[in-house]
């Protein structure tokens, strides 16, 4: 159906959640752009999205044949998987809807990064078979995929433990959902949304040849700094296996912010690796204004 992802040149994928979002004209785009153009001007800035729009439709053939064409060579789509089959199936019995997206999501050829499946926070370790047994159909030759839990129990001992052994075994990345910022102040930037991210730990172990960093950024740089700071010293690290590929992707409840924040971790990491691949944004003339966070 796929082949693998091929980004011979890169380590670093870097992103947001979105990239049709009318937010960002002004500054990460600029005034006056059109709708129609926003993947466009997106890639030609990050180098990774997040396909939030998959995980609630099943997009058409035609919408993934026009995302295709505006996708330059070593960018990296990383759809969600239809909430259908996390959400209101938990993984059972949903073969023949995996099959259907993954299908679609081939069309986009050597632009498809890993799947990112999003689970529900009802999907405890009581659900490990049935887990188990959705990574022994998935076909792991074809497509990567990336795993977020979301469920306290999956941080406790065994089941931590069970769960590593699992994603090790079949090549599977551990999604590393990182909100620390946003509950480090009082001051709770998700106040008006209801869909709040998780107040979880962070393990960040590697069981594949890649991961995914989610990160949760605060409108406000005080209380974001620290824990940017402490990625970009560890992907730092993991940098040193030049095998190694990272999918890091800048959140932020205030979402005007996330593409600063994406730029500022590659600024900073760029000191630190200066054969780090190239950030297109770098390249882009006139030079967008800054996003006034820094």
């Amino acid at each position: 159906m796929s082949t693998q992802p091929n980004f011979p040149t890169s380590q670093l994928f870097l992103g947001c959640a979105v990239w049709a979002y009318r937010g960002f004209i002004g500054d990460f785009y600029p005034k006056g752009s059109q709708s129609k153009d926003f993947l466009s001007l997106y890639t030609q800035r990050l180098t990774a999205v997040e396909g939030n729009t998959t995980f609630y439709a099943l997009p058409p053939k035609d919408t993934l044949l026009s995302w295709k064409e505006q996708l330059p060579k070593n960018f990296a789509f990383c759809p969600k998987l239809d909430r259908r089959i996390t959400h209101d199936n938990h993984l059972i019995n949903s073969q023949q809807l995996t099959t259907q997206f993954l299908t679609r999501m081939s069309m986009l050829k050597d632009n498809l990064g890993p799947i990112l499946v999003q689970l529900p926070p009802s999907f405890g370790p009581t659900h490990y078979q049935d887990l188990k047994r959705f990574l022994q159909q998935w076909p792991h030759q074809d497509f990567e995929l990336a795993l977020e839990v979301r469920h306290p129990g999956w941080w406790m001992d065994a089941p931590a433990r069970g769960l590593y052994d699992l994603l090790c075994e079949f090549g599977v990345a551990r999604v590393l959902l990182d909100t620390r910022p946003i509950y480090s102040s009082k001051h709770d930037p998700q106040a008006s949304n209801p869909r709040k991210k998780p107040k979880l730990p962070i393990h960040p172990h590697l069981t594949a040849p890649f991961t995914m960093v989610r990160f949760i950024a605060h409108p406000e740089p005080q209380f974001t700094q620290h824990y940017l700071s402490q990625w970009i010293e560890k992907i730092d690290d993991w940098f040193e296996n030049p095998e190694m590929r990272v999918y890091f992707f800048s959140h932020c409840p205030v979402e005007e912010h996330s593409p600063g924040y994406a730029k500022q971790f590659y600024m900073a990491l760029s000191k630190k690796r200066q054969n780090l691949s190239p950030l297109p944004w770098l390249d882009v003339t006139p030079q967008p204004k800054q996003l006034g966070l820094f």
